[in-house]
């Protein structure tokens, strides 16, 4: 997790504190109740003295942003509502909330401007440094977040690469789906780009074993045949199928 005010980066000590953060940033601008940060910190098993150790947690926090980000201001972002605490930013200031913006304007403006979708989703997967909130603990909301986020993180690669095998030669894109797919092998979709850029490029030996090598790699793993559009694409590259190099 990190927090940057002005350029100045602020570190946040503690994975209580940037717990707290996490749960208030993904529901930025709206109240988290006291007993949903409870669950967070504590999980099924809360302390007696719950209440009392959240009001200080934030009490810290406020004093953190104020005193590494050297404005007494900053203590203000953090609201106090009747039944908990508010995270008091605009939408567009948290990373998450602007991945999901990023993409929903993508999938909007695909259509008629598959340029500017592409250079929305690359916005879109800049905003990653890693696995998401891994450090703000194992509590229920930043693990449904983190699920979340990765999947939609996920998605907008698959329509980045799809939109970029209809702007681009293929073999411009191969890198980046060789890449991906190495880092997910049991993704099917990026096989499936992979190999369809691979066949389209002129490589449809490459394509295959490709395949292949994914196909065994699912059965070695997960006991599993490739699904459906995989499998439909291989046929479709086994025959030099037309519509491919239509599509694309």
């Amino acid at each position: 997790m990190e927090v940057i005010d002005d350029g100045v980066r602020i570190r946040v000590p503690g994975e209580k504190l940037r717990s707290i953060l996490a749960a208030l940033s993904l529901s930025v601008g709206r109240s988290v109740s006291r007993d949903e940060l409870i669950d967070e910190l504590w999980g099924e098993e809360p302390p007696n003295s719950a209440k009392n150790s959240l009001h200080g947690h934030i009490a810290r926090l406020r004093r953190v942003l104020v005193a590494h980000g050297g404005k007494a201001t900053l203590r203000n972002v953090i609201q106090t509502s009747p039944t908990g605490y508010i995270l008091d930013l605009p939408e567009e200031n948290i990373d998450a909330s602007r991945l999901f913006q990023l993409v929903f304007r993508a999938d909007a403006t695909s259509a008629s401007s598959p340029q500017e979708a592409v250079d929305l989703l690359n916005e879109a997967v800049s905003l990653w440094c890693g696995p998401a909130l891994i450090d703000a603990g194992n509590g229920m909301i930043c693990q449904v977040a983190y699920t979340q986020l990765e999947e939609v993180r996920l998605g907008a690669y698959e329509r980045l690469f799809d939109l970029r095998l209809r702007l681009e030669h293929p073999r411009a894109v191969i890198p980046g789906l060789d890449q991906l797919h190495a880092r997910y092998p049991l993704h099917e979709r990026f096989c499936e780009q992979l190999i369809t850029a691979l066949y389209l490029a002129g490589r449809q030996a490459d394509a295959l074993n490709t395949y292949h090598r994914t196909r065994e790699y699912l059965s070695q793993h997960l006991g599993l045949q490739p699904g459906n559009g995989l499998r439909d694409t291989f046929q479709d590259i086994l025959r030099q199928a037309p519509h491919l190099t239509k599509q694309y």
